[in-house]
C-alpha cells in the first residue's frame, strides 16, 4: 500500500530519488513500529528530512499529499500488539543489618565481594562514557543560476496555483529557499516564509508587489507571462499596494478594481490618464446628464415629509456652520406639522380603497406613484423655502408660510417653472408632469384641492408671490381661483410641451449593446465575464456567493424583463416547501420563484396587482407566469444559490424571504434590498464586469457605461424589434403595450427597419 501511494500520490511532487528514499523510510517505520517523528502534535518535517536525506522544504511543499499516508501509518502503529514484557528474577534483599555504635571497620576485598553476593551491598554502576558530540552540519548554498536547466522537459500542466508552483520548483531541481534567494531583491516584496505559504497553499498572492515576484519566477523558469497569475483561485479580486496617496481609503478600495497591475511602474502622466479615465467612465459615467446630476446633488433642497419617510429624498443634513463648506450644505428641512397633515390628507384621498364621503376622485395612486408625488412636491416646496443667497438660489419663503393652498396661485407656478428652466437650461418632461399633477388636483368635481376649501385658512402673504389682496380674493371665491389656475396650467402645459427637451438619452449608457445585431447576446457577455472571474468557492465562500448573485440578477432580468421593484421583491420558495398561494401574493403585492413539479422547472409567478401597470391590457387581471429555461447553467446556479450561497450572504441576519439578499456585514442586520441599494448593486456589476477597461483588459463590452436594471427592458424590446419588427411582440417581453414600447423602450431605427425588409426581398435573388 505504501509503495502504491508513493507512486501515485507523492511521485508527482518529489524527485524520483526523493520519492524512493521516503518510501523506504516509511516502510521501515511500519516494520519497526517506531512510526514517523512528530513535534508539538505535528509532523516534524525537519527530522524526517534528516532521516531520509530529502530537503525539508520539499517535504513541506508536498506535505498535504503525504499527510494522509502518515496518518494511516500512525493508526497502524498504534493498533499493533506490543511485545510481552520479560519477567526477570529479582534478588530478595535481606533485612537491613543493625548498625553497631562501634567505629566502622574497613572491609577487605573478599569481605566486600561476599556482601555484594549476599545482597547487602549493591555494586556501583560502571561509568558510562559520554556520547561523542555530533559534528555541526555545514550548509553550502548552491550557486544561483539565472535560468536553471529543467530536469525533464515533458510535463503535464496542473490547475491549482500551489500545485503549479511546486511542479516547476521540482522540475528545475529547486527548493523553496533556493528559489527565494534566486528571485528576492532588495525591495523586500516577499520573504521566504511567504513563498513557503504559497507553495503549501496557505496564502495566494494578492498585492501588485507579489505579482511582480510571480513575474520573476515565470522569467526564471521561462514560462509564459501571466502563467501563475491565471491559476490564482480569485482572479477578479482587487489588488492591493497601489500608490494612491491623495485618495481616501474608501476611494482607494473602489479604484483598486480598475487599475492595472503595473500602475506603480508607469509614469505620472500615464497614472493621471488612467485615473481620469476610471473616474470619468466607470465611477461617474461620462454622459452630460450624469455630470449635471453629480454637480446638482452637492446642493440638495427639499421639504421632507414623514409620509413614506421621504422615499428618494436625501437624509437631513446638519445646519450650516462657519466650518462647513457652503457648497455642500443641504437645504433639506422637515415639513411643519400643518403641512404634514395636508400631505397626509392628499395621500389618503389618492390611495384609499374607498373615497371618503362627500369627495370624488379620478384614479388611484399605487405605492410607487404616491412615493414619487411626495418627492416631487417636496422638491417644489424645498425650492420655494431655500435661501435666495444660498447655493440653491431658492425663493427664500418662510417655512411656516408653506401650504397646499398656495398651489392655486399662478405666480407661484410661474416662478417655479422659470427657476427650473434657469437651473437646467431648458424645460423637460418633468415640468410637464408637475403641471399635469396640478391640473388633477384643481380639476372640477374630482380635484382634491378644489374639494378642500379649508386649505385657504392657512394662507400667509409672501413677498412678490402672494399678497394679502390675493389671499382675500381667493378665500372669497375658492372655486373661481381653482378654475383660473386650471386654465393657466393648461396653457402653460401646451407651451412647455412644445419646447420641452429630453434631459437625458436613456439609451446612451447601453448604445454599444443596442447597436449590436443581437442585443441580448451582447448583454449576455457580461454574465460570461462573471463566470470567468468567479472565485474558488472552497477558499472564498462569501465572494463566490456574491458572484453567483450577480450572475442570477442579470440572467433573470434578461429572461423576464421585470422592473426593478418586481425583481428585487421576488420571493423564494425552495423545493419541497408549499408555494405561497396567489391570494397571499396579491396581498403582499409581490411575486415568487418556486419549483414547478408539473413543468419540472423553476417558474416565476407574479400577480398583476404587483406591477406598476396592473391595469394594462397586457395582464387582463391575470397573473404573470413564466418557466425559466434550463439553459447555459441557469438551473445549476439557482440550485447552488438557494442551497448554500444565499445563506452565506445572510450570515446571522433575519431572512427577509426575498430571492435576492444583500451581503450582511457586522455593521448591518438588514438583508432586504431597497430601490437605491438594488440599483447600486446592479451598477456595481456593470462597473466590474460589463465595461471594458483597456488598461486591465477586463470587462465584456467596449463603450458601455454604468446603468441600472431598468435598461434591460430596453435591451429586450430592441432585440425583438430587430429580429421581428413587431412592437406587439416586443411588448410581450416587458409586460407592456406596443405604444409604451414605441414611446419609451424600443430603439428601432430606419436602418433596422430596412434591414428586416431586405431579408425578405433578398430571398428572391437566392431562388
Amino acid at each position: 500500500m505504501i509503495s502504491d501511494f508513493c507512486r501515485k500520490r507523492v511521485a508527482p511532487y518529489l524527485l524520483p530519488v526523493h520519492t524512493e528514499a521516503l518510501r523506504k523510510f516509511l516502510i521501515a517505520s511500519v516494520d519497526t513500529g517506531v512510526g514517523v517523528p512528530r513535534y508539538a502534535g505535528k509532523y516534524d518535517w525537519t527530522a524526517m528530512g534528516m532521516l531520509t536525506n530529502v530537503p525539508a522544504e520539499m517535504l513541506v511543499g508536498a506535505g498535504r499529499h503525504i499527510t494522509p499516508l502518515l496518518d494511516a501509518i500512525g493508526r497502524s502503529v498504534a493498533r499493533a500488539p506490543k511485545p510481552a514484557e520479560i519477567k526477570t528474577q529479582t534478588t530478595v534483599r535481606p533485612p537491613p543489618v543493625k548498625k553497631d555504635v562501634a567505629p566502622r571497620r574497613t572491609l577487605d576485598v573478599t569481605d566486600r565481594a561476599n556482601r555484594v553476593l549476599s545482597g547487602v551491598v549493591q555494586p556501583k554502576p560502571a561509568p558510562v562514557p559520554p556520547a561523542p558530540a555530533r559534528p555541526k552540519r555545514q550548509y553550502t548554498r548552491r550557486p544561483i543560476v539565472e535560468f536553471p536547466k529543467p530536469l525533464w522537459t515533458e510535463w503535464e500542466d496542473v490547475d491549482g496555483f500551489a500545485d503549479a508552483l511546486n511542479l516547476h520548483i521540482r522540475r528545475h531541481g529547486d527548493s523553496v529557499r533556493h528559489l527565494f534567494h534566486a528571485v528576492a531583491k532588495e525591495d523586500k516584496a516577499t520573504n521566504h516564509r511567504t513563498l513557503m505559504k504559497w507553495a503549501t497553499g496557505e496564502l495566494t498572492p494578492r498585492s501588485i508587489q507579489s505579482l511582480e515576484v510571480l513575474g520573476r519566477i515565470e522569467r526564471r523558469y521561462r514560462l509564459p507571462p501571466g502563467y501563475f497569475k491565471a491559476k490564482l483561485p480569485y482572479l477578479g479580486r482587487a489588488r492591493t499596494g497601489h500608490v494612491l496617496e491623495d485618495f481616501t481609503p474608501a476611494e482607494r478600495r473602489r479604484l483598486a478594481w480598475h487599475l492595472p497591475d503595473d500602475f506603480n511602474a508607469r509614469s505620472p502622466a500615464e497614472q493621471d490618464e488612467i485615473l481620469d479615465w476610471v473616474n470619468r467612465v466607470i465611477i461617474s459615467g461620462s454622459t452630460d446628464y450624469r455630470a449635471f446630476q453629480a454637480a446638482a446633488i452637492k446642493n440638495r433642497y427639499a421639504v421632507r415629509f414623514r409620509a413614506f419617510q421621504g422615499k428618494g429624498l436625501p437624509k437631513k443634513q446638519p445646519a450650516a456652520t462657519a466650518d462647513v463648506d457652503q457648497e455642500m450644505v443641504s437645504s433639506v428641512v422637515d415639513a411643519p406639522a400643518e403641512l404634514e397633515r395636508e400631505m397626509a390628507g392628499l395621500l389618503k384621498f389618492k390611495t384609499a380603497t374607498l373615497t371618503a364621503f362627500g369627495f370624488q376622485r379620478n384614479g388611484v395612486w399605487g405605492e410607487e406613484t404616491a412615493s414619487q408625488k411626495v418627492e416631487h412636491l417636496g422638491l417644489m416646496f424645498g425650492a420655494i423655502t431655500a435661501p435666495a443667497d444660498g447655493p440653491v438660489h431658492g425663493f427664500g419663503a418662510p417655512l411656516e408660510s408653506l401650504c397646499f393652498a398656495m398651489l392655486v396661485f399662478p405666480p407661484v407656478w410661474d416662478w417655479y417653472l422659470q427657476w427650473r428652466e434657469q437651473r437646467r437650461g431648458f424645460f423637460t418632461k418633468w415640468e410637464v408632469g408637475m403641471l399635469a399633477l396640478l391640473t388633477s388636483v384643481v380639476k372640477v368635481d374630482t380635484g382634491w384641492i378644489r374639494q378642500t376649501p379649508a386649505l385657504a385658512d392657512r394662507l400667509r402673504p409672501i413677498d412678490v408671490l402672494i399678497t394679502a389682496a390675493d389671499i382675500a380674493r381667493v378665500r372669497a371665491d375658492w372655486h373661481g381661483a381653482c378654475d383660473e389656475m386650471y386654465r393657466h396650467a393648461r396653457q402653460r402645459l401646451k407651451e412647455i410641451e412644445r419646447v420641452a427637451k429630453v434631459h437625458r438619452d436613456p439609451f446612451e449608457p447601453i448604445l454599444p449593446i443596442l447597436e449590436a445585431d443581437s442585443p441580448v447576446g451582447e448583454y449576455r457577455k457580461i454574465t460570461e465575464e462573471i463566470l470567468r472571474f468567479m472565485p474558488d468557492e472552497r477558499l472564498y465562500p462569501r465572494p463566490a456567493a456574491e458572484a453567483v448573485r450577480s450572475f442570477l440578477m442579470l440572467r433573470i432580468g434578461l429572461h423576464t424583463g421585470l422592473r426593478q421593484k418586481n425583481l428585487r421583491e421576488l420571493r423564494i420558495c425552495p423545493p419541497g416547501r408549499m408555494p405561497t398561494s396567489e391570494r397571499n401574493l396579491e396581498d403582499m403585492k409581490c411575486g415568487e420563484l418556486r419549483w414547478s413539479s408539473r413543468d419540472h422547472g423553476w417558474e416565476i409567478l407574479i400577480p398583476s396587482v404587483a406591477f406598476k401597470n396592473a391595469n394594462s391590457s397586457f395582464f387582463g387581471q391575470k397573473p404573470f407566469r413564466l418557466v425559466l429555461p434550463d439553459m447555459a447553467g441557469l438551473y445549476e446556479m439557482i440550485d447552488a444559490y438557494v442551497d448554500r450561497h444565499r445563506a452565506r450572504l445572510l450570515a446571522s441576519a433575519d431572512d427577509p424571504g426575498t430571492f435576492f439578499v444583500k451581503t450582511v456585514k457586522q455593521s448591518s442586520t438588514n438583508a432586504r434590498y431597497d430601490q437605491t441599494t438594488f440599483y447600486d448593486a446592479w451598477r456595481l456589476i456593470i462597473q466590474r464586469y460589463g465595461i471594458y477597461n483597456p488598461y486591465t483588459e477586463r470587462g465584456a463590452i467596449k463603450g458601455l457605461l454604468p446603468h441600472g436594471p431598468h435598461n434591460v427592458r430596453d435591451v429586450l424590446a430592441t432585440h425583438i424589434l430587430k429580429k421581428t419588427g413587431s412592437y406587439e411582440q416586443a411588448s410581450y417581453a416587458i409586460q407592456d403595450t406596443p405604444d409604451m414600447v414605441q414611446q419609451h423602450y424600443g430603439r428601432f431605427l430606419p436602418q433596422d427597419k430596412a434591414a428586416i425588409a431586405a431579408q425578405v426581398l433578398n430571398r428572391v435573388w437566392d431562388e
